[in-house]
């Protein structure tokens, strides 16, 4: 049987970073590595890229609508990650076509016809605010396009609607209940693997070092998000979604991005540097097989939260419904499955 191709998804996430918009950036904070984990259930296997734009902030040019492209599409989630956490916000005009329009002109998105391409714009002001771009106009573009925009109105459903919010994939959430983090007992070992994960990666080139420390960095992001966050990127961290080719030699030799043989000495770190070639490609393959095994007990340690976290949700009544990341996930999961993904759980 011929092996199924991995399949494309690029997914844009615009959030409204004026003054009452605190909450919504602190949830997709919490909640990023939760979405890449639901992604990481779906078959065929996604190659996920994630962009990010803010807008709506008086720190942003005038000149521009207040919009600015934090990230472009990319497959390195630390990067998307840390540019979460440089989020300020700052009162100011929020224009939602406006940042529609240029994520959909201006990142590049892949042109792969099988590739599920999405927006995400979520803010709590007006969407009718811009004179110069209507929000039906700017979502039928992206639709000629093959990119499919969702709007997130953080308020009331009603006053999304009289507020110009529906003209794209319509959701509303209460970004003031905050999103659903349950504590649980793995959360702590979860963690702890996540960080040992990360002594099987093997920096390279000039980029080697910069990556590997943007990647404890993270790690520690995830952990001020909260325990239940750091527990979500550890498990993220052990699926296949989550790729850093770019400096990681393990990965890159895994997907084919180098050829091991052809790097120069100055390429590779110092240890290596000495080795032969059959030891150089033993070394790799050694911390391949390492990380596969960290991987595997952080799945089945992650398992066992997941199953915690469902109980302790049905015993404490509580409910995700309004939740940003549930809003993403059930989106995401809708529009995959039209794209003929079909998910695990």
């Amino acid at each position: 049987m011929a092996e199924v191709q991995p399949r494309h998804i690029d997914l844009a996430i615009c959030l409204d970073t004026s003054n009452s918009m605190d909450g919504l950036i602190d949830s997709a904070k919490q909640k990023l590595w939760a979405i890449v984990n639901e992604l990481a259930t779906a078959r065929p296997r996604p190659l996920l890229r994630v962009g990010l734009y803010q807008y709506g902030n008086n720190g942003l040019k005038r000149d521009v609508g207040w919009v600015q492209k934090v990230c472009d599409l990319t497959d390195d989630l630390d990067t998307v990650y840390g540019k979460l956490f440089g989020l300020t916000t700052n009162g100011g005009t929020e224009y939602v076509a406006r940042v529609i329009r240029a994520a959909t002109e201006e990142l590049s998105w892949n042109a792969d016809r099988g590739t599920l391409r999405i927006i995400f714009v979520a803010g709590n002001e007006p969407a009718t605010q811009d004179r110069e771009w209507k929000l039906q106009d700017i979502c039928s573009a992206a639709a000629g396009k093959g990119i499919i925009v969702n709007t997130i109105f953080c308020g009331r459903e009603q006053e999304g609607r009289r507020t110009g919010w529906a003209d794209g994939r319509y959701a509303f959430i209460d970004q003031d209940r905050g999103t659903v983090a349950v504590n649980t007992p793995f959360d702590k070992r979860l963690t702890e693997l996540g960080a040992k994960l990360n002594t099987t990666y093997v920096a390279y080139g000039n980029g080697g070092g910069g990556g590997r420390a943007n990647q404890a960095l993270q790690d520690s992001n995830a952990l001020k998000a909260g325990a239940p966050a750091a527990a979500e990127r550890a498990a993220a961290k052990s699926t296949l979604l989550y790729r850093n080719a770019g400096w990681d030699l393990v990965d890159a030799v895994r997907d084919k991005k180098v050829d091991l043989a052809k790097l120069k000495d100055e390429e590779l770190p110092e240890p290596m540097r000495k080795m032969t070639p059959e030891q150089r490609k033993e070394y790799v393959e050694k911390q391949l097989a390492e990380r596969a095994r960290i991987q595997k007990e952080i799945q089945d340690l992650n398992a066992k939260r997941q199953a915690h976290v469902k109980a302790e949700m049905e015993k404490q009544g509580l409910s995700e419904a309004k939740a940003f990341d549930a809003a993403l996930r059930a989106a995401i999961r809708a529009q995959a499955e039209a794209k003929n993904f079909t998910f695990e759980k």
